[in-house]
């Protein structure tokens, strides 16, 4: 028998059932809007035993999503990212870069500013399967070396407990300045809720929480981030180290941030491409979700990189 409360990893109030998945049992708890797996298997995950492996199967399973996001959604992040950032950007980070596909594609976009750019991925597929760029790294990234200014994490926030979550905050500033930016792309409460709630997958994608802008500031706020909403999108968030010069929505930073920004994506030849993508990203999204046929409803979910 499923116990039908648990409490909640931050607020520690009883928290009633959402729904069962896969013999999963998984909470909700209203006051963090946080949704999470059994606390016992939470606590099973933070002892060292994953509830799902990343070995050769998954990475088989998973390298043709991480490919379709890299050359499509994660490109669009990267631009928006950047324009949301307050800061001129000298290095940026795709935290949980996996194959670290999104290098190959900023390769091909932006080839003038390939050394700009990094991957960091602490559990890579085999090295035959994953990019050969110099900058992508086989670490977390708590020990990897100096700071970053901007970067992005895609589908990972939702495979972390808690305390990995934590622990992921405590890196994140260690690697930041004032004003360093990052974009979260991870279904988010509302979009389970209301669209997916098929994105709760234990075993086989491994999706055992899922955050919102409330439960995203129990975790970074404490280590000096800013945690903003970008409405319209049920799927994405961003941090920004503290203090923040620019107070403005993130969509009107995209008009008048750093000049250097703006010329990171752009290359002399391809274009301003990037540039373009960013912009129209960044406005393109409308506040509520309309109906739509099966196959709209495949691509939306792809635009957004939570297609598996």
């Amino acid at each position: 028998m499923v116990d039908l409360r648990a409490p909640c990893p931050f607020c520690r109030n009883p928290c009633a059932l959402h729904a069962t998945l896969d013999g999963v049992a998984y909470f909700d708890c209203s006051d963090c809007d946080f949704i999470f797996a059994d606390p016992t298997l939470l606590a099973r995950i933070d002892a060292g035993e994953p509830v799902r492996e990343y070995d050769d199967a998954y990475w088989q399973m998973e390298l043709a999503a991480a490919r379709d996001r890299s050359w499509g959604p994660s490109l669009a992040r990267t631009a928006e990212a950047l324009l949301y950032c307050t800061i001129p950007v000298r290095r940026f980070v795709d935290v949980g870069a996996g194959p670290g596909f999104l290098l190959d594609a900023l390769a091909t976009y932006l080839p003038s500013h390939v050394d700009t750019f990094h991957g960091i991925e602490k559990f890579p597929p085999p090295q035959h399967l994953r990019t050969q760029r110099p900058n992508y790294i086989h670490a977390d990234i708590a020990d990897v070396d100096g700071t970053f200014e901007c970067g992005t994490c895609i589908e990972v926030l939702e495979h972390l407990t808690p305390a990995m979550a934590r622990a992921l905050a405590r890196a994140l500033r260690a690697r930041s300045v004032p004003g360093s930016l990052f974009l979260f792309n991870t279904g988010l409460t509302a979009y389970v809720r209301g669209e997916d709630p098929g994105y709760l997958d234990p075993f086989g994608r491994g999706h055992i929480t899922c955050w919102s802008v409330s439960s995203a500031r129990r975790v970074f706020g404490p280590e000096g981030f800013l945690v903003h909403a970008l409405p319209g999108k049920t799927w994405a968030f961003v941090i920004e180290m503290g203090p923040v010069a620019d107070k403005n929505a993130m969509v009107d930073r995209i008009w008048h941030g750093p000049a250097a920004n703006r010329n990171l994506l752009s290359d002399p030849v391809m274009g301003n491409v990037m540039y373009l993508l960013g912009v129209e990203s960044a406005r393109a999204y409308g506040v509520a979700p309309v109906e739509r046929l099966p196959w709209q409803a495949r691509l939306w979910k792809r635009l957004r990189g939570l297609a598996p």
